[in-house]
């Protein structure tokens, strides 16, 4: 069935075309959330595998509730993200230690845009928030990387982590004095300077 929805369709009618039977609403959604889940638990995780994993098994999620979608009570996006964070809390439960950060899970800058010497400054960058991200206990870590590395709204977050706007701000507030502590004596050798 070839797909009428403009590439602007909500969420909800993409996921609605899908259970009627069409691959290429469902192509149209994952290009859309895919991507994004795959960041949040990209930065969560420290593992893009794992994340890999954990985005695939959401969309294999949505994809067996989307004949049952109920439009209006969720957002596609809210319910994805809600589903990623909790595969995401279940396999950081199942971890008896701690990953390094794999050099691979690092995002490259654009090829030709930066010096060797600024893709090697945001390669320490990257790698010295992933550590300092690790260390935060997991909940804050999950708020942390929602609304400031996925620019979600602090109502989103409530919703995905199903707790109230209050907690967010409060788990995202000691997360940033946390990160900032933990990477304040790096500074200088991270590139920001003095002060």
């Amino acid at each position: 069935m070839a797909s009428e929805l403009a590439e602007d369709a909500p969420d909800a009618a993409l996921l609605v075309a899908y259970a009627n039977g069409d691959a290429q609403a469902g192509r149209a959604l994952v290009g859309r959330l895919g991507p994004r889940l795959f960041a949040y638990a990209t930065r969560v995780l420290g593992d893009r595998a794992e994340a890999e994993d954990v985005v695939q098994e959401a969309m294999l999620k949505l994809w067996k509730i989307a004949p049952d979608w109920r439009q209006g009570e969720a957002q596609v996006s809210t319910w994805a993200y809600r589903v990623t964070v909790n595969l995401c809390t279940d396999r950081l439960r199942r971890r008896k230690t701690r990953a390094q950060v794999d050099i691979d899970s690092v995002p490259e800058p654009d090829s030709g845009l930066a010096s060797a010497v600024e893709q090697m400054t945001e390669k320490d960058r990257a790698e010295a928030l992933q550590s300092a991200l690790d260390t935060l206990p997991e909940r804050q870590r999950q708020a942390v990387v929602l609304r400031h590395l996925e620019g979600l709204s602090n109502p989103e977050i409530a919703g995905i982590m199903d707790i109230g706007i209050e907690a967010v701000e409060s788990l995202t507030a000691r997360g940033k004095r946390t990160l900032k502590a933990a990477l304040a004596d790096r500074k200088e050798d991270l590139g920001y300077g003095h002060g």
